[in-house]
């Protein structure tokens, strides 16, 4: 039986501006979720998969019911929200205890009784023990008395986590024993518009992210599980960024971080360019990103139906291999996200590339191909004119390779050197399209250098 399955969704709700997205990050006690006063920022479902109190489930953050958003997609929003009650095993119904019960919250009370999943009504705000009674304003909602909590005093978390376990369903034999988390991360980055949520609504087979023409549909980093061929992958679809200059709310702030933050979660990274789009500034900054944090990357040139016709592939390759001359091992891939095509074959190249980090060479082979790449370029003099001697190399990390250098003298191994190595480490072993780390130290010394 798939992961997805067998994982119970606790669905958040509740009017604009009651503190749904704090309250998710209250429970799994990461920022994942942007807090801003500002109403509508929530679009999308996020989803967090969370272990509390021995239980896993999947905490989904939904948009504010009844915003009426500027951008013309409030359908979009709303139809999000109904792909989130329709899966619910619990609603939890958030409430704002200082505002009291408004009209807003009779109406979202109305839909999720609608719904028939249990409902756990819970009151936020209530930052003084003061505002405790004024909860009881929502009693006649019908869904039972409310649970009080602040999440910005820190109130009652425990009892809110105990409350949500109780009301789950009776765990599945296979969740007993844990559930299995995906296999892969897989990161998809790259500038406005380039067509990452349509992409991943192509993985996920639904409209599992909100698209639109509009730049910054989507403002969060929102985790989206899919199956290929039988095995679990986990989709980070990040907001489409700006140029720096143009930075100038607190979302683009917010957009700028959560995509930086995907690339540090990621196994593997996909870069979107839009094939009718030269590469920017945007598009070398995340490569740079990409390359300070050693991840695997796939370019991906995206809306290539468009082009099909007129440009060869390779005209393209070649674009970007001059672009990004210090990542010359990173494939690149086409797809047109819109219809579908190719979908399949860049999850395969990502997959092919997150096998190659976890990859463990062997401490003889690893030592075997070094000293065949000393003998046929010998390293630099030291300091001292003396020649620099490398006693023996070791893998010390996977995701990204990692290996380190014991030499007579670490400071004097220069970066071209250094480079030649990674080189040949890449042409000799299967780390052919991945960064590698090369640490260097002295024999008996925990000094030592990285490129």
């Amino acid at each position: 039986m798939p992961v997805a399955d067998v994982i119970p969704q606790v669905v958040i709700v509740g009017r604009p501006n009651v503190g749904k997205s704090s309250l998710f990050n209250w429970l799994i006690e990461k920022r994942i979720a942007i807090e801003d006063p500002t109403p509508g920022v929530t679009r999308d479902r996020l989803v967090q998969r969370v272990s509390l109190e021995g239980r896993v489930f999947d905490l989904v953050d939904t948009g504010g019911m009844g915003f009426d958003d500027p951008d013309g997609l409030t359908s979009k929003i709303d139809a999000q929200i109904a792909s989130g009650l329709a899966s619910a095993a619990l609603i939890v119904f958030v409430g704002e205890v200082r505002s009291g019960l408004l009209p807003a919250d009779r109406d979202v009370a109305k839909r999720v009784r609608e719904t028939g999943a249990p409902v756990l009504l819970v009151t936020n705000k209530a930052d003084d023990p003061k505002y405790d009674l004024l909860a009881h304003d929502f009693d006649s909602l019908g869904l039972g008395s409310p649970l009080v909590v602040s999440v910005r005093q820190n109130r009652n978390r425990d009892e809110l986590i105990d409350a949500i376990v109780e009301h789950l369903p009776e765990a599945w034999p296979e969740e007993q024993d844990g559930a299995k988390l995906p296999e892969m991360k897989l990161a998809i980055v790259g500038r406005r518009n380039v067509g990452k949520s349509t992409f991943t609504n192509a993985l996920a087979h639904e409209d599992r992210v909100i698209t639109s023409p509009i730049a910054g549909t989507t403002r969060d980093s929102i985790d989206v599980r899919f199956e290929v061929d039988g095995h679990s992958f986990l989709a980070i679809d990040t907001p489409g960024l700006r140029r720096t200059k143009s930075r100038n709310t607190d979302l683009d702030f917010y957009s700028t971080h959560r995509a930086q933050r995907s690339i540090r979660r990621a196994d593997v990274v996909l870069l979107f360019f839009d094939v009718e789009e030269p590469i920017g500034r945007v598009d070398k900054q995340l490569a740079d990103t990409i390359m300070e944090e050693s991840k695997p990357v796939v370019f991906v040139v995206n809306k290539w139906d468009l082009y099909a016709a007129d440009v060869h592939r390779q005209e393209w390759v070649d674009y970007i291999r001059d672009t990004f001359r210090t990542m010359p091992w990173a494939p690149v891939e086409f797809s047109t996200a819109k219809t579908g095509r190719n979908v399949k074959a860049v999850v395969d190249t990502a997959q092919r590339l997150f096998r190659q980090s976890s990859t463990r060479v062997p401490t003889a082979r690893l030592n075997t191909i070094i000293r065949a790449a000393v003998d046929a370029n010998h390293p630099p003099a030291d300091s001292r004119g003396r020649p620099v001697r490398i006693y023996y190399a070791t893998q010390v990390e996977v995701n990204p390779p990692t290996v380190m250098l014991a030499t007579s003298a670490p400071r004097s191994l220069t970066e071209p050197y250094k480079r030649y190595l990674i080189g040949v480490l890449r042409q000799e072993t299967l780390l052919r399209e991945v960064p590698i780390r090369l640490l260097v130290r002295g024999r008996s010394s925990d000094e030592a250098s990285e490129e």
